[in-house]
C-alpha cells in the first residue's frame, strides 16, 4: 500500500515537473521572440504585418515538416504564403534560438 502511494505522489511529481518545463519552453520561446524583434511584425493573436502566431499554429497543426521549413523560412525570409509583402531574412538568428521560437510558434493554441 504505501509502495503504491509513493508511487502515486512520484508520478505526479513528475507530471507538474513536465508541466513546469513546458512553461518553460513557452516563456523561453517567447522571450527570444521578443529578443529578436519578431513581436514587431508578429502578434501572438493578431495580424500586425505578419500573420498571428496562432494562425502560423492553426495552419501547420500536424504538420510534422513545418518546423523545418518555418526555421528556413525565418532564416531566408520570403513571401506569398500569407501575402505579398515579404518577410525579411533572419540570418543573425541563432539555430538554438530559431528551434526555441518555432517550436513556441507552433504549441500556440
Amino acid at each position: 500500500m504505501m509502495n503504491k502511494v509513493l508511487m502515486t505522489a512520484a508520478s505526479a511529481a513528475l507530471l507538474m515537473m513536465s508541466g513546469l518545463a513546458a512553461a518553460d519552453d513557452a516563456s523561453a520561446g517567447m522571450a527570444l521572440a521578443q529578443k529578436n524583434a519578431c513581436l514587431s511584425c508578429h502578434g501572438v493573436d493578431k495580424k500586425i504585418v505578419g500573420p498571428a502566431y496562432k494562425d502560423v499554429a492553426k495552419k501547420y497543426a500536424g504538420d510534422k515538416g513545418a518546423k523545418a521549413r518555418l526555421m528556413a523560412k525565418v532564416k531566408a525570409g520570403g513571401k506569398g504564403v500569407w501575402g505579398e509583402i515579404p518577410m525579411p531574412p533572419n540570418p543573425q538568428v541563432s539555430n538554438a534560438d530559431l528551434d526555441k521560437i518555432v517550436t513556441w510558434v507552433l504549441s500556440l493554441k
